[in-house]
């Protein structure tokens, strides 16, 4: 697939190219997408007590996938495409519920929660069917951070090259996020959001801060250094995370203190900070002393994307806010309020995507200039290999993913 952009140097060496309008705009762009990034990579699908005991199941998109993700009695969570091995109906026909078996409304074939298919009509006179053979099709499935990651490739990529590695990229070793047991805490709210934008234009977004004095008046209160236009910044190959303000008390809405204990684990340089990841390709990690607020995006479409947000706590805290003994709403509002600011941000610059003024695309400023390293990324994930820096284009190190 040939996609036009921009190689020249931007008039002014302190610019760097983005890709044309039409790559968030395309939907034969868009289908591509779907085959060569979201259906070969691992994708954070969701929060694995949402399966709460054995016979639970969800269905959930992974590019042009649907797939079952189910608490089996024998093997732990597994997955599977939702297609029957008989005539290739649905097998489950509504976004979770909880069974014995698996069946298919169409001709009643059954399959075990292990995958098997364990029932069909006239199957006895069958004797010749391979059970195991003409079960549900496995897709492949990790556990971490308490979330159920799947990939449904046929030969997955290295989770450890790719997730972790992302995360070594932040933190500089995956046993620093460990300090967070983010596996352990349990979710105290969720929020889902359906933005009219593409996909990338919110990975781009979350990845700069030199919209945050613009755009994010209650988060740069909590860390004035967001405003101005730089997230954290990496030393000696490590990044150190952003300061919360001097008379701030907590990562709440107004900056009070959220009036409950930290997480336990945290080590000196982790308190009093925030720290923000971005696992390709569609997941974000933040992390603040009390608590952890994770985004999984969902692309419907080359101009849609559902956003779906988790606020994690202690389990203890949680239990305190279900019994009306303490209250998460000053927590949970600050971010909300950056989503609903960003996606409205997005919402904005999707239409001018088809825009004959950016046919050619638009421009990075230097501390946006990382964002470039996601778009050579995305270049190459298609097939095409993106065109090195512009010529006495000023050379830094790239800053690290600001938090909105």
């Amino acid at each position: 697939m040939i996609i036009e952009h921009v190689d020249e140097p931007l008039p002014g060496s302190s610019l760097r190219p983005t890709p044309p309008g039409r790559v968030y705009t395309d939907p034969s762009i868009f289908g591509a997408e779907q085959a060569e990034i979201f259906e070969k990579m691992w994708n954070c699908a969701l929060r694995a007590d949402d399966l709460h005991s054995a016979g639970h199941w969800k269905t959930v998109t992974i590019g042009r996938e649907e797939v079952i993700v189910t608490r089996t009695r024998k093997a732990g969570i597994k997955a599977y495409f939702n297609v029957c091995a008989h005539r290739g109906m649905r097998v489950c026909t509504t976004g979770e519920g909880k069974s014995r078996t698996l069946q298919c409304g169409y001709h009643a074939w059954t399959y075990a929660l292990e995958g098997d298919l364990v029932a069909a009509p006239n199957l006895t006179s069958m004797p010749d069917v391979d059970r195991s053979r003409y079960g549900l099709q496995l897709v492949h499935v990790r556990e971490w951070l308490g979330y159920v990651w799947i990939c449904v490739a046929e030969e997955p990529p290295s989770f450890d090259d790719t997730v972790l590695g992302e995360v070594r990229t932040r933190f500089g070793q995956v046993e620093s996020i460990d300090n967070y047991g983010i596996e352990s805490l349990r979710r105290g709210e969720t929020k889902t959001y359906d933005v009219a934008a593409n996909w990338k234009l919110i990975i781009e977004n979350f990845m700069e801060c030199y919209h945050c004095a613009t755009i994010h008046p209650e988060l740069t209160e909590v860390i004035p250094e967001f405003a101005d236009g730089l997230a954290s910044q990496r030393k000696n190959g490590e990044v150190h995370g952003s300061n919360f303000g001097e008379d701030i008390g907590g990562f709440t809405v107004d900056g009070s203190a959220s009036g409950f204990e930290e997480l336990p684990s945290l080590v000196p340089g982790q308190d009093r900070k925030y720290y923000a990841i971005t696992v390709k390709p569609h997941v974000f990690i933040n992390t603040v002393p009390d608590h952890v607020i994770i985004h999984r995006m969902v692309p419907v479409s080359e101009s849609r994307t559902v956003v779906v947000c988790d606020w994690l706590f202690l389990p203890e805290v949680v239990e305190r806010a279900d019994a009306g003994q303490l209250d998460l709403t000053t927590s949970v509002e600050l971010f909300h309020r950056v989503n609903e600011q960003d996606f409205n941000a997005c919402e904005l610059t999707q239409p001018s995507m088809s825009s004959q003024a950016y046919a050619a695309g638009g421009a990075l400023v230097p501390s946006e200039h990382h964002i470039e390293e996601f778009h050579t990324w995305w270049y190459e994930s298609l097939g095409m290999e993106r065109a090195s820096s512009p010529a006495g284009a000023a050379q830094s190190e790239p800053a690290a993913a600001a938090g909105s």
